[in-house]
């Protein structure tokens, strides 16, 4: 596998952990991963670029090799975390993003409020927003005052294998040599021997701010590059945003220059299960 290298610095506070591939010398190419993931996830979609790119993955506060937080967690945070990354690793010049998931949503906020910084914009299911009833914010503040009280606990498992077997009943085509080599960053042993999620099991509290597609909408219209909504062949979108795909056309009119691709074969977890073809699609829309 190609190696990688760790880079550890202050942001905004917490020790950050960035990871990072390729040529430093080369053109910047961030991969912003998901809720509940980890940069290492990115692994496979280096190996099948085929330019000389400086490749930058962070792990998000809380999440593999950053620090917790000692509070709660607030989406803005990963936003303005994210801002302090580029200004420190590429504060010249324009930046090529791609972002997975909740990482494509951070991707989308940053692109709109900062839109000269970015060359080319890639969001791979990362571009929806789950309705909200604001009538239900009270009992939004009760479920995040009651995690407070008693916080989530992440369950631990017996080996890394458990892990990788977790990871290839999520994502029913990942090649079992993966799930065993990412299962090794996913996780790690504790003082009690037992096998933890490299995650803060605070990111599982619910959030009583509310992101609205409003919002969205207008970070979305800000944005003057060239964007890339990609979609799994799975029904992972309908699913967890509840709404109808009439919703999404509202979404694409907010984008100025946007285009779609499907990955066939894939799930929610596309880089993980297809990252042959993960990689070719992005790069190829990146270099057109």
């Amino acid at each position: 596998m190609r190696p990688s290298s760790s880079l550890f610095f202050d942001v905004r506070g917490l020790k950050y952990h960035i990871r990072e591939w390729g040529n430093k010398k080369g053109k910047p190419l961030f991969l912003l991963h998901g809720w509940m993931d980890v940069s290492a996830s990115f692994q496979f979609t280096v190996e099948h670029l085929s330019r000389d790119w400086r490749v930058l993955a962070p792990d998000w506060r809380g999440f593999g090799l950053s620090e917790w937080t000692k509070t709660e967690y607030w989406f803005q945070d990963y936003v303005a975390d994210f801002n302090c990354i580029v200004e420190k690793l590429a504060p010249t010049g324009t930046i090529s993003l791609v972002g997975h998931s909740m990482g494509g949503n951070i991707a989308g906020i940053f692109a709109g409020v900062r839109p000269d910084k970015i060359s080319r914009l890639v969001l791979a299911e990362g571009f929806a927003i789950r309705p909200v009833n604001v009538n239900k914010s009270p009992e939004r503040y009760i479920k995040w005052f009651d995690c407070i009280k008693s916080p989530k606990r992440l369950r631990p498992y017996s080996t890394f294998s458990d892990v990788a077997k977790r990871l290839i009943t999520n994502t029913p085509n990942m090649d079992p040599k993966n799930a065993e080599f990412l299962a090794l960053h996913w996780a790690h042993k504790t003082k009690f021997g037992t096998i933890e999620l490299r995650a803060d099991p605070k990111h599982k509290h619910p959030s009583p701010a509310l992101y609205q597609s409003n919002e969205a909408l207008s970070y979305w219209k800000r944005i003057k590059s060239p964007v890339m909504w990609i979609h799994s062949d799975s029904n992972w979108l309908k699913n967890f945003m509840k709404y109808q795909f009439s919703e999404i056309n509202i979404y694409r009119k907010a984008f100025e220059k946007l285009t779609e691709s499907t990955i066939e074969g894939s799930s929610h977890m596309m880089h993980l299960d297809q990252p042959k073809k993960f990689a070719k699609t992005i790069e190829n829309f990146l270099i057109d």
